[in-house]
């Protein structure tokens, strides 16, 4: 589109989570005028720490955001599987450090501080917070937007990032509900102090074991370490109740400095919720409307994909709107370059990890051997 066209651009994002902060610095780099209407009266991300890709690390360059992520972060030169007892099993350089002008790495940050920054470099006032979607109209050249407090706003543009419970997408583009993984994620954020010695460098590592994933992602910057105990279990609730025993349960037969480290969590810091994705959305535009991030591909967090997904989107909303002649072409062209890899992701993302199962995606990787834990044809696997 023209500059003169993009300038007249009138959008609308729903939700200020990664995925509408992203969009939102984005866009308005576009000279487009950008609102964002969130739902919570304050923003608070809980939840314990993810794993910035080279690739979104590069994007935040090129936005000239960067030295605000990395001075909240730890950048990373590798990650780790190692089975329960911690022998190790791969080991790998993290894919796409090199693809770029300048070596980037992949950076570890705490979700909170995540959020604040991309929040941070947003222009003051662009963010209204206390809004609820409620109803939306699409009426092809723009849209209307419905909120629970009587409000109402029009764009030109609407992209909803409004979650893996968006109401973007419900009323406009698919009612399928979030689908439950058979999994609970237990998240909590400990002192580096009291991590056992198992943190002594930036560096993610994944034990596994009889149906429990742990991961040990060091905040290293924060004299922290996020600790992460993935587990199967048939209870669907979206915020379960759980006790000490019941982690402890799912840590049984691990190095026994990770249950030392599920012993000493206090339960009352500790994230618990069950896992859930949704399965691959159709359609994620009309002429008026677009879906990113959860909102469009939510996606089970065994790939660490999913603030990186959101981010990528974002990125590449704003390029397919700087290339295209029209907002139609554009939202079109969005969708055929990310719906195939998301869907990839999605696919992958719910195969998980399995000591048993690795050897099956990466054939000749024995236990202790290097080797490359990328899934296939998709960017590397790791904590999200």
């Amino acid at each position: 589109m023209q500059l003169s066209d993009l300038k007249q651009l009138k959008i609308a994002v729903v939700g200020a989570g990664y995925g509408g902060a992203a969009a939102a610095k984005a866009l308005s780099l576009l000279g487009a005028h950008v609102d964002v209407y969130e739902q919570a009266s304050r923003i608070r991300e809980v939840g314990a720490g993810i794993g910035l890709r080279p690739a979104t690390m590069n994007r935040f360059r090129e936005w000239g955001i960067f030295d605000a992520v990395a001075r909240v972060s730890s950048p990373s030169d590798y990650f780790e599987i190692l089975s329960a007892d911690a022998t190790p099993i791969m080991s790998e350089s993290w894919p796409g450090m090199d693809d770029y002008a300048e070596r980037t790495r992949t950076h570890l940050i705490h979700r909170g501080d995540f959020i604040e920054a991309l929040l941070g470099v947003l222009p003051e006032g662009m963010v209204t917070l206390g809004h609820k979607l409620e109803g939306i109209e699409d009426k092809g050249d723009h849209a209307v937007l419905a909120f629970a407090n009587g409000t109402t706003a029009e764009a030109d543009l609407v992209v909803g990032a409004d979650g893996i419970k968006s109401v973007v997408r419900k009323l406009l583009f698919s009612e399928k509900e979030p689908v439950f993984s058979g999994e609970h994620a237990y998240r909590a954020v400990i002192s580096l102090d009291d991590a056992e010695g198992m943190a002594a460098d930036d560096n993610l590592r994944m034990y596994i074991g009889r149906g429990t994933k742990i991961y040990l992602l060091p905040l290293r910057h924060r004299g922290q370490v996020s600790f992460d105990i993935t587990a199967l279990c048939p209870d669907g609730t979206w915020a379960p109740e759980v006790t000490k025993d019941d982690l402890l349960a799912t840590v049984q037969g691990f190095d026994e400095r990770l249950v030392a480290l599920t012993r000493g969590l206090d339960m009352d810091t500790v994230n618990i919720r069950a896992v859930y994705d949704i399965d691959p959305v159709d359609t994620w535009h009309t002429d008026s409307v677009v879906l990113v991030g959860d909102a469009a591909h939510s996606m089970l967090h065994h790939q660490g994909q999913g603030a990186n997904s959101a981010i990528e989107d974002a990125g590449a909303l704003a390029d397919a709107l700087r290339a295209a002649d029209t907002l139609p072409e554009a939202l079109a062209a969005f969708q055929a370059t990310r719906k195939p890899v998301t869907d990839e992701l999605q696919r992958i993302s719910r195969a998980g990890w399995s000591e048993a199962g690795i050897d099956d995606v990466f054939p000749g990787q024995k236990p202790g051997s290097p080797g490359h834990v990328a899934a296939p044809a998709v960017p590397a696997a790791g904590k999200e």
